[in-house]
């Protein structure tokens, strides 16, 4: 099931190429089964970044009515303005009937995710102080934030959680959320209890691309948010990428991803068990195994084949293993952490011997999971940090989301008259060096007041 390869091969630096740029690749191509729909919208098939495009600039044009339009034609369902937002009744009526094991998860995660976001260290204000000047930073919250959180294949009501608390904790005043409604217009129950029970009232049924250019551009009945957050599918990350300057954007979140590390101490049961868990996601998710031990990685072969077989979504998982998946082989456990650099996965797992010394080198992951006590599944519903995660190689600049995201910082520059005389100089001596004589008669004006 994954294409065995050996890690410092000139295959295997072709093969993460391949892994990093399969969003760009996919954006050029229709998905299977995306024929119809994008003829019924757009009168022919469109790869999705010129689908994607072409639903941004319509929802600008149109506002509601392209989102109704849209939500139509790729959901199945008829609304009006009137029913774009979920009622408040809707939200209560969703926590009402929340079943109580279910209640008891939501708020047990809700607890330990809270914890752990006031916890990680926030921006805070300062002032430096010396003789005449006072130079500081001044940290606000965002107002008012959109939350993306994923459906269609499967409700998320962890992604309500691992977005908005952190939005919580930061102080923002706003949370909106966006997801795609049933046939029927319903949005799941579990996504709408897991907002009233975090006191979100202003829930929209709008899913996929043309909900992020509702949250970015605004319409009639939906007021445009100051940035956005959350994973989702190709087209909502095109449709961020698009958006993006317009408002602000946690980062590349995408189809999901996983990387584990393994040697012979590691169980090929539950490391193929982990791979499987990120890719029944989606057809593009990645699973990549690095290992010292090809017989550890012909046995994880094996029991991928045996658990796909019993696995509910096993279409999805089996095309993502082999478009996405591979094993790496290295010559020893000290060529690890390089591996993983360059993979940067979204997850990274390390179920080996001395995890710590893996962990030392590793430079560019989104979350690390250490030990086969710590699979992944755990981080994505209530271990603590955020599920929001950088995935195709942008962990190598990206961090994961945290209440530090949704905070903005502004410098701040006071200065008394002596100090202000003794930068006056240079100030305008560099303003002229730059061509920008304005900006030195600014400063040289304040000289000139003086002597008046």
């Amino acid at each position: 099931m994954l294409k065995t390869l050996r890690a410092d091969s000139p295959a295997a630096r072709r093969a993460l190429s391949r892994l990093r740029g399969r969003l760009e690749s996919a954006a050029r191509e229709l998905p299977p089964g995306a024929a119809a729909a994008s003829r019924r919208a757009f009168g022919k098939a469109l790869a999705p970044r010129e689908a994607v495009a072409r639903i941004i600039a319509d929802v600008r044009a149109r506002g509601d009515a392209a989102l109704i339009r849209y939500t139509e034609l790729f959901d199945g369902c008829k609304l009006t303005p009137a029913r774009l937002r979920v009622s408040r009744a809707e939200l209560a009526a969703a926590r009402r009937v929340l079943d109580f094991e279910t209640r008891s998860a939501l708020l047990a995660a809700a607890r330990r995710i809270e914890l752990y976001q006031r916890h990680v260290a926030l921006p805070r204000s300062l002032e430096m102080r010396t003789a005449g000047e006072r130079l500081g930073l001044r940290v606000v919250p965002l107002r008012r934030v959109g939350l993306y959180i994923p459906g269609g294949t499967a409700p998320y009501p962890s992604s309500v959680l691992m977005n908005a608390i952190p939005a919580q904790v930061a102080g923002v005043e706003e949370i909106v959320l966006a997801t795609p409604p049933a046939r029927d217009g319903a949005v799941n129950p579990a996504v709408l209890a897991a907002a009233a029970e975090l006191g979100i009232t202003e829930v929209w049924r709008v899913g996929g691309a043309q909900a992020v250019a509702a949250l970015a551009y605004g319409t009639r009945t939906l007021r445009p948010v100051d940035k956005i957050a959350g994973p989702g599918n190709l087209y909502v990350t095109l449709a961020k990428q698009m958006v993006w300057g317009q408002v602000d954007l946690d980062m590349p979140a995408g189809p999901s991803e996983v990387c584990v590390v393994a040697d012979d101490s590691a169980r090929p049961a539950e490391v193929a068990a982990d791979l499987l868990s990120q890719a029944e996601h989606d057809r593009l998710a990645s699973a990549v195994l690095v290992t010292d031990s090809r017989k550890l990685a012909a046995a994880v072969g094996r029991q991928l084949r045996q658990q796909l077989e019993r696995l509910p979504r096993r279409g999805t998982a089996g095309e993502a293993l082999r478009n996405w998946g591979l094993a790496l082989i290295v010559r020893s456990m000290a060529e690890v952490a390089e591996v993983v650099n360059a993979v940067a996965p979204e997850h990274l797992e390390l179920l080996c011997r001395r995890p710590e010394r893996v962990v030392e080198g590793v430079r560019a992951a989104g979350t690390i999971f250490i030990g086969r006590f710590a699979p992944e599944p755990v981080g994505d519903y209530l271990a603590g940090p955020s599920h929001t995660l950088p995935t195709a190689g942008a962990a190598r600049v990206f961090s994961g989301l945290s209440a530090a995201s949704f905070c903005r910082q502004m410098a701040t520059v006071e200065l008394d008259e002596r100090a202000f005389r003794k930068l006056a100089p240079p100030a305008a001596r560099l303003a002229r060096v730059e061509g920008l004589e304005a900006h030195a008669r600014s400063v040289e004006a304040r000289n000139i007041n003086k002597r008046r």
